[in-house]
């Protein structure tokens, strides 16, 4: 039976963002006969509510054996970031005379110092290893205001980027965004992969119904900067037409920019429950109207939102207020899964949402259009298939 290890940095219990992610593809990929292993920090994200681990462990999730290293957690500044993805990669290193030989490693960034101990990895002990890029890092931290780009972290760590796209057998990146920027460092094409993330909640169909008499709009997942909820919440409150209807928005979740969000409120037709259980989730994603996906256009993209997947896996029709041209504007559009609007128009927001409410028939057909779309592409065993063909490439190339 083939080996591999899944390094992500971020792994289940995480409710939200790449913990997810990582735990439906290790599944997946396990289920296809692959023997996995996970090599994970101890959970700490979107927040730090599973205490503190001094020591490494070892547990089981799903069946699926888990090494636990421990960090130094933080998030509420730049500094704080560094410090914590420091302490993993400094963890990772220590921990890797005793991680055994797999036949090949899937490294996730981020954690993007971690990436300098795989190649150490790699090189050692001769084992091949796929990027799993799920963001950009050194894009994100400079165009969020994070991180001076001029600065000699950004200039070293963009040194780094290029050593591991260098070394890695393969990359995967999940956007096409992702491939032009990483093909503009001068990487071979055909060692590129674009492979969509899966969606993270089961993929299926809700029955249609028509519209509720109080509909309600839900974004779900991380709260960060990028994702520019505050100006979302102005420009719900701020519409007479949406105020009139009884339309709400509910904003689950958690993130570094939670506080900002919930400041911009004025009125309780925008709720914010936090970080719901999984059962309120799936009755959250059955009655909305609508599922939010938002980008601030002052920010190139350097992530695509896993929740555009999870809403399309469930027929949720997308309400995407983003940058015209973006990633997420072309797949909403190529998959006929809901509107699109230009980020920080509040007037065309407004529109998209009372056109969408009026017509609870084409509210049906958006959504089971992105259904359609997510059956083909976003579930787990189409992108662990994906992976495993790029795996036993890497493995056989190394052995010749």
């Amino acid at each position: 039976m083939p080996s591999v290890q899944l390094w992500s940095y971020n792994y289940d219990p995480e409710p939200t963002g790449i913990g997810p992610v990582s735990r439906v593809w290790a599944m997946a990929v396990a289920e296809a006969g692959w023997d996995v292993e996970v090599v994970a920090a101890h959970p700490h994200y979107p927040e730090p509510r599973w205490g503190k681990a001094l020591k490494p462990y070892r547990e089981r999730r799903d069946g699926i054996p888990v090494l636990r290293l421990p960090l130094w957690v933080g998030r509420d500044s730049g500094l704080q970031r560094l410090r914590q993805e420091a302490s993993y990669a400094l963890s990772l290193a220590a921990a890797t005379p005793f991680v055994g030989r797999p036949d090949v490693i899937v490294a996730v960034s981020p954690c993007f110092p971690a990436l300098a101990t795989t190649i150490a990895f790699g090189r050692a002990r001769r084992v091949p290893w796929v990027l799993w890029l799920q963001d950009l890092v050194t894009e994100g931290a400079a165009t969020t205001g994070l991180l001076d780009p001029d600065s000699k972290v950004v200039q070293a760590s963009r040194k780094l980027e290029d050593v591991a796209y260098r070394e890695a057998d393969s990359l995967v990146v999940i956007s096409e965004n992702f491939r032009r920027k990483v093909l503009a460092r001068g990487v071979d094409p055909g060692r590129v992969h674009r492979i969509y993330n899966p969606a993270t909640r089961p993929v299926a169909q809700r029955p249609a119904a028509t519209v509720s008499s109080e509909p309600f709009l839900l974004s779900m997942g991380n709260i960060g900067h990028s994702q520019g909820l505050d100006g979302i919440v102005r420009a719900f409150e701020a519409s007479d037409a949406l105020a009139t209807r009884g339309v709400r928005l509910v904003i689950t979740g958690h993130g570094v920019a939670a506080d900002e969000v919930r400041a911009a409120r004025t009125t309780d037709r925008v709720q914010m429950p936090g970080l719901v259980s999984v059962e309120d989730l799936e009755n959250l994603l059955a009655g909305a109207a609508l599922g939010v996906v938002s980008q601030r256009d002052d920010i190139d993209e350097f992530n695509l939102p896993s929740k555009l997947m999870n809403f399309m896996a469930k027929g949720v029709p997308v309400l995407a207020s983003v940058r015209p041209g973006s990633e997420v504007a072309d797949l909403v559009q190529r998959a006929g899964a809901g509107w699109v609007v230009p980020t920080g128009d509040d007037e065309a927001f407004a529109a998209a949402v009372v056109e969408a409410l009026d017509d609870p028939q084409e509210l049906d057909r958006r959504g089971a259009a992105g259904h359609a779309y997510a059956e083909r592409e976003f579930t787990p065993r189409a992108c662990a298939d994906a992976f495993i063909a790029l795996m036993e490439r890497a493995v056989a190339g190394r052995r010749r």
